[in-house]
């Protein structure tokens, strides 16, 4: 069993195991693609990974891979990994931060 995403106008609406693609189609219609749970920002810890990212409902799909929607107008999204990245690198420390679109800095939560 694997798992599978329905896409509709490029939006995935659903995620369910199934036995297959073809299952999905013949059972449910409409336009289904497999995804896998341990495929993170193209990469899988067991092998090859399937595109680029887990689906989860509300992600987008451009034909090549998964990726959530864009969470501010600054960011980018890495063409490789699918994930999106701020115009600068979140501070690494012991700290917790948020990003503030407004400044498009890192603003340390207290």
């Amino acid at each position: 069993m694997s798992h599978f995403a329905k896409i509709i106008d490029g939006v995935v609406t659903q995620v369910i195991v199934a036995s297959g693609k073809e299952w999905c189609e013949t059972h449910l219609g409409g336009t289904w693609i497999q995804t896998s749970y341990n495929t993170k920002g193209n990469q899988h810890p067991q092998g090859t990974p399937l595109h680029k990212n887990y689906a989860g409902i509300g992600h987008l799909w451009d034909g090549v891979g998964f990726y959530t929607p864009q969470p501010y107008p600054s960011w980018t999204k890495n063409a490789d990994t699918y994930l999106w990245e701020a115009p600068i690198p979140r501070p690494i420390d012991d700290k917790s931060y948020a990003w503030d679109e407004d400044t498009t800095s890192w603003v340390e939560i207290e």
